[in-house]
């Protein structure tokens, strides 16, 4: 069996392993995404509920709804600081994950690029053959006339 056809095997495998790793980095891509969708759904929440208290406080309110209202946009403040963190977690993710994939690519690009040397090679050497076992013919044949 020639090298490239063995190789093929190794190919198999980096593809493979190219494959799972772009399925991976699919999956960490989705995952940023609601983790940014997440924040802005907060974000957008808080500035319509700071807009609906502004159009409240036209009138006299109470000392107790304006603590209530500022309490709930500090928990707004802190719940979309923890979805920032979460989120620069996804991305961090996401760019191992890229990462993981251009390895595997260059990884399966590079064993293609080796098995068509290979065959290149293999090609090489049995025209180099063939040329051989003619010139062999083609001196029988001649040392025959002779």
């Amino acid at each position: 069996m020639l090298r490239s056809q063995r190789l093929a095997v190794v190919l198999t495998l980096e593809e493979r392993k190219e494959k799972t790793a772009l399925e991976k980095m699919a999956e960490a891509g989705q995952h940023y995404e609601a983790q940014r969708q997440q924040i802005e759904n907060l974000e957008r929440y808080q500035k319509e509920y700071r807009d609906q208290i502004r159009s409240n406080q036209q009138g006299v309110v109470p000392v107790a709804r304006l603590q209530g209202w500022q309490a709930f946009i500090a928990q707004l403040d802190q719940v979309i600081g923890q979805q920032q963190k979460l989120l620069e977690q996804a991305e961090d993710r996401l760019r191992v994950r890229r990462e993981e994939w251009q390895q595997a690519w260059e990884r399966r690009r590079g064993m293609e690029k080796y098995i068509e040397t290979c065959r290149r090679q293999e090609q090489r050497e049995q025209d180099l053959r063939e040329q051989k076992q003619m010139d062999e013919a083609a001196g029988r044949l001649l040392s025959r006339r002779r």
